[in-house]
């Protein structure tokens, strides 16, 4: 089968679908959450979408306790899963164009989730149709999974699978082509103040993030007294740093605003942490409980991503370093919280590092405790499941590069046998997490055609 041709021909059928999805805004809404939309309306709403594309194409649907659901075709006792997700992070701030409009410019369809996940979800759904429709005969069931909660911690996989059979293998069209065969363990880490702070205190409060996932763009701080140079130093340090910040009086307070660059926690290099950089400057302008705040954001996340100052640092051949975003961070009355994404490499010592990091805490101001753990996932480099799909991606791009490793989590790390699969090429910009998200339009039909190729060798005979 000639499946790129056939995927340029349903190109406007694709673009369409894809626009439909991004249309909906489906970021996690904790408020509006209730027992029949256990993550707010949005993200029930695109997995309802993609249900009923799902009958519309003839194909069996379920719908899991409203968190996670899946399209069926074929027949066979063993199971090809293929897992999505349709929820996305927050939007945040300088979009060129409108982020829930999908709009086409120049070659590129953009909106939040084009390429994270809903460009890649989309390219994936076309292939099933295009394999079914091609009516080639499969000798094993492909069901796409569809989750609602990936941004914000898997539990709708969880459900999920606590309920339905495991795929005998799959793959997460999430992340990088050629292949990812090594995803890193993601902690979230919680650096809890344990002094509060006195009445007289000069930092009132202090706020950046929404997720841990990402790297904050915006931090706000406001504080009761500034000192007579206050308002010079921080022109002066926006300038030394090339960074955006506005500092007013509103009565007796006064807010001070850096912007930074979001980015993917997994590469929070790729970013600006306005919370860092908030940080930095008001350690000449505090004491106290304030004080002993930004002191720890500067010196444990100013100098480096690695964590090297609380010795969390650790490399390995196969998933590189391990890193640290501070992604959500808050001061208040009853002191500071500083909740980390931390990404540590497949062969890390994750037990031993937090033992370790807790005994230095000691002598500091802060406590730590982990709030969650996922481990890291890996299938070998010579399984057939790898090598195939290597082989089909090769031979739509004669691209020869190596499998990959990513700080990145994906469905793939819930399956027993499962790896990410695409879809951002070799070279692209990586522009997930980020304002003016997008997808390349032409390397969306090669993901489908790839993705068709795939189900087919992998499903059939």
């Amino acid at each position: 089968m000639n499946w790129l041709q056939i995927a340029r021909e349903r190109k406007e059928e694709l673009l369409t679908e894809l626009q439909q999805l991004i249309q909906i805004e489906s970021v996690l809404d904790e408020e509006g959450a209730s027992e029949d939309m256990p993550f707010g309306k949005g993200p029930l709403d695109a997995l309802n979408f993609m249900l009923k594309s799902g009958e519309a194409a003839g194909m069996q649907v379920k719908n899991v306790d409203q968190m996670a659901g899946h399209i069926e075709m074929g027949e066979g006792q063993e199971l090809l899963g293929i897992l999505c997700h349709v929820d996305v992070v927050p939007v945040g701030a300088g979009w060129t164009y409108p982020p829930f409009e999908g709009r086409i410019v120049d070659g590129k369809l953009f909106g939040r989730g084009a390429i994270d996940d809903k460009g890649p979800t989309m390219a994936a759904w076309l292939a099933m149709k295009m394999v079914k429709d091609s009516g080639i005969p499969l000798t094993k069931r492909v069901r796409m999974i569809i989750g609602t909660d990936e941004e914000s911690g898997f539990r709708c996989v969880e459900r999920y699978f606590e309920k339905e059979e495991m795929p005998t293998i799959g793959f997460a069209p999430d992340a990088d082509f050629p292949l990812i065969n090594a995803e890193k363990g993601i902690a979230h880490l919680i650096f809890s103040q344990k002094n509060k702070p006195s009445a007289d205190e000069a930092l009132l409060s202090f706020a950046a993030g929404k997720r841990t996932n990402m790297v904050p763009d915006v931090a706000e701080a406001k504080l009761a007294t500034i000192s007579q140079q206050g308002a010079t130093n921080f022109q002066k340090f926006l300038l030394e740093n090339e960074a955006e910040g506005s500092l007013i009086s509103e009565g007796n307070e006064y807010i001070i605003t850096v912007k930074g660059k979001s980015a993917h926690a997994m590469e929070p290099e790729k970013g600006l942490n306005a919370a860092v950089l908030l940080a930095k400057f008001l350690t000449t302008e505090l004491t106290g409980s304030g004080l002993a705040f930004v002191q720890f954001i500067a010196d444990v996340f100013g100098k480096d991503h690695f964590g090297t100052a609380l010795q969390l640092n650790y490399r390995d051949e196969m998933s590189g370093e391990t890193t640290l975003n501070p992604g959500i961070i808050k001061f208040d009355a009853n002191g500071g919280v500083i909740e980390v994404s931390m990404r540590y490499a497949v062969t890390y010592s994750f037990e031993e590092k937090m033992t370790s990091v807790q005994q230095l805490l000691l002598k500091t101001d802060f406590t730590l405790d982990v709030a969650s753990n996922s481990a890291p996932h890996h299938v070998p480099e010579d399984d057939e499941l790898v090598q195939t799909l290597v082989g089909v991606y090769q031979k739509y791009t004669n691209d020869f590069s190596k499998v990959l490793s990513t700080g990145g989590g994906t469905y793939a790390r819930v399956l027993n046998k499962g790896v990410a699969f695409g879809m951002l090429f070799p070279g692209e910009a990586d522009v997930a997490h980020q304002k003016d998200e997008f997808v390349d339009i032409d390397n969306l039909i090669t993901a489908a055609a790839i993705y068709a190729e795939a189900i087919a060798k992998l499903a059939s005979k």
